[in-house]
């Protein structure tokens, strides 16, 4: 029998037949705008293909960035998937996949299809090394890429100059009926000298989790937190945040720097882009945090820090 995953509180986000029905009966009532369109900026490949130095996140679209660190090109699960099930892609990627620079490190948070997608990892270019949970990287292999490693909550290792550590994350993880759970999730720091980026990956909210990050990792310059999937949020909560949990785990991770993603690409639940957006914006002000550290990059953005 294959190992079975679960989160730190032992919950496995496991979901009945009848709570999946009342969902759906309550998205057929629902009617939603998704005429908002998610801004977007041309991207900057140049700097992309030619910056060795300076540290940069490039927001792609979805849970998808590249980041630029320590001389390392790393793309967070990459997805270019044009679909997504039986849903067209909102928005197209910000960054073509054919512009893409040669990627030395993948990460990927976990094996859901919008955030694992095989045909968008084969295309992409260089001899990337990917950086894989638990339980994972055995079925990657089969699928024929030879430079995959694995990783278990906490786990450090150095690549070139940047350290990756795999974190926990509240989520769980399926592709087929029959494995359920039978490979890790959760999150990356990416460190090099006091330059530091926080991928969440996919979570629910979850206090002593992301304070025990920020407690762990008390450097944090940049977070990427996932702020949509998250109506109806009775039963989306355990799995994925709503945007003001967002707010709530970017200052538990004590973060200097917030940008929003998971929301712009797929319409996995019944928010829209512009209403996760809107209530983040909504919280962030009710909170009186300051303007200059949420960061709501268009796709295609290239955005420096400590340079």
């Amino acid at each position: 029998m294959p190992k079975r995953f679960a989160n730190l509180d032992g919950s496995t986000n496991a979901k009945s037949f009848s709570q999946l029905r009342q969902w759906q009966k309550e998205r057929r009532s629902k009617k939603k705008d998704f005429t908002f369109v998610v801004p977007r900026v041309s991207p900057s490949t140049e700097l992309l293909a030619n910056n060795s130095g300076q540290s940069s996140v490039t927001f792609i679209g979805h849970s998808t960035f590249m980041v630029q660190l320590g001389g390392l090109n790393i793309v967070t699960d990459p997805v270019w998937a044009t679909r997504m099930g039986l849903g067209a892609r909102l928005t197209a990627p910000g960054v073509p996949l054919e512009q893409m620079p040669p990627i030395d490190v993948v990460v990927l948070s976990h094996a859901h299809y919008d955030h694992l997608h095989l045909g968008s990892l084969r295309r992409l270019s260089g001899d990337f090394v990917m950086l894989v949970p638990e339980g994972l990287g055995a079925w990657m292999k089969r699928k024929g890429f030879s430079r995959v490693e694995e990783f278990s909550w906490w786990q450090t290792k150095q690549i070139g100059e940047v350290d990756f550590s795999f974190v926990p994350a509240k989520h769980w993880t399926r592709r087929t009926p029959w494995d359920m759970n039978t490979s890790h999730w959760g999150g990356w720091i990416m460190q090099h000298e006091q330059n530091c980026l926080y991928f969440a990956g996919d979570s629910g909210y979850d206090e002593g989790l992301f304070k025990e990050i920020g407690s762990r990792f008390d450097s944090i310059d940049v977070a990427l937190m996932p702020i949509g999937a998250y109506e109806p949020e009775w039963f989306m909560r355990d799995s994925h945040m709503s945007p003001e949990e967002a707010v709530q785990s970017f200052l538990d991770v004590r973060a200097s720097i917030f940008v929003p993603m998971h929301y712009d690409a797929f319409h996995l639940a019944d928010d829209t882009p512009k209403e996760a957006l809107d209530r983040l914006l909504a919280e962030w002000k009710r909170r009186e945090l300051s303007p200059e550290s949420l960061w709501t990059m268009e796709l295609g953005r290239t955005q420096l820090w400590k340079d």
